[in-house]
C-alpha cells in the first residue's frame, strides 16, 4: 500500500495567525498517527512562516511513523538533518520566499551540486528524495545524482485532471517508470486530493508514498481530522 504522510505545515499555519498555542502542532501530528498516517511531513522555511525550526525538533521527540523534513538543503537545513536524523529528507529547489513548492530540480545541470549536499544528507542515515518535474531525464539524473528517491510534483496533474486525466498522468507514469528502471523509490507530492489521488495510485501502483497537506487539512474542516485520513488511505488501497 502507498504510504500516507501528512504535511502539517497549514496546522503550524493556523496557529502561527494568533500566535499562541492553539492548534497544538505536535499534538496534531501525534493525532495523526493514531488516526492512521504513516509518516508526517514538514517543510521548515528560513522564515518560519509555518513550521518553526524549533516544532521540527520537538516533533523528532513525538513522532512514531516516517518523519519527513523537506526543505532546500542550505546550511541550516542540513544542521536541522543532521541534528533530528529523520527517516526521509526531501530535498526542494525553493528559493526563500516562494509561497509553495512549484517546481523540481534540475538534476542534470545541478548534478554536481545534488551529489555533495547528498552525501552529507546520508551521514544522518535519512532517506534522501529529490523533488522534480515529471520529466524522465530529471529520474535518471536524481539516480545518478545519489538519490533514494524522487518526489513527483504533482500540480500539472492535478490541474489536468479535471479535463483529461489520461492525458495528465502519461508524464508521471513514465517518469515513475523511468525512476523505477534505476533502482529509485517514489513519492509524489502537491495538490493532491480526495478527487485525484485513487487514479494517480492506479495508474502507479507501485508508488512508495504522497505527501498531502493543504487539500487534506482543508477537508478536516468539513469531515474531522480522524475521517479525513481514513478517507485518504482509503483512495490509496490496492
Amino acid at each position: 500500500m502507498t504510504r500516507l504522510s501528512v504535511n502539517i505545515n497549514k496546522i503550524a499555519t493556523l496557529r502561527n495567525a494568533r500566535g499562541g498555542n492553539n492548534p497544538d502542532v505536535i499534538k496534531a501530528a501525534v493525532d495523526c498517527e493514531r488516526f492512521g498516517a504513516q509518516g508526517i511531513t514538514v517543510h521548515p522555511r528560513p522564515d518560519e512562516r509555518h513550521i518553526r525550526y524549533a516544532d521540527v525538533l520537538e516533533l523528532a521527540k513525538v513522532v512514531k511513523t516516517e518523519f519527513n523534513i523537506e526543505g532546500y538543503p542550505d546550511t541550516r537545513y542540513l544542521e536541522l538533518v543532521a541534528k533530528v536524523k529523520p527517516a526521509q529528507a526531501t530535498l526542494v529547489p525553493d528559493a526563500p520566499d516562494v509561497i509553495t513548492s512549484n517546481a523540481g530540480w534540475d538534476t542534470v545541470k545541478h548534478a554536481s551540486f545534488l551529489k555533495e549536499v547528498i552525501s552529507e544528507v546520508k551521514k544522518s542515515g535519512a532517506r534522501v528524495s529529490l523533488f522534480v518535474n515529471p520529466i524522465t531525464a530529471m529520474a535518471v539524473g536524481a539516480a545518478k545524482a545519489g538519490a533514494d528517491r524522487i518526489e513527483m510534483y504533482t500540480e500539472p496533474y492535478a490541474k489536468g485532471y479535471a479535463a483529461n486525466r489520461e492525458e495528465a498522468i502519461k508524464p508521471y507514469h513514465a517518469c515513475a517508470s523511468a525512476a523505477k528502471a534505476v533502482g529509485l523509490g517514489v513519492n509524489a507530492g502537491h495538490d493532491l486530493d480526495l478527487n485525484n489521488l485513487k487514479f494517480l495510485k492506479q495508474s502507479i501502483p507501485f508508488l512508495d508514498e504522497v505527501s498531502i497537506g493543504h487539500a487534506l487539512i482543508c477537508d478536516a474542516l468539513y469531515f474531522g481530522l480522524e475521517n479525513t485520513i481514513q478517507l485518504y488511505l482509503r483512495q490509496l488501497r490496492d
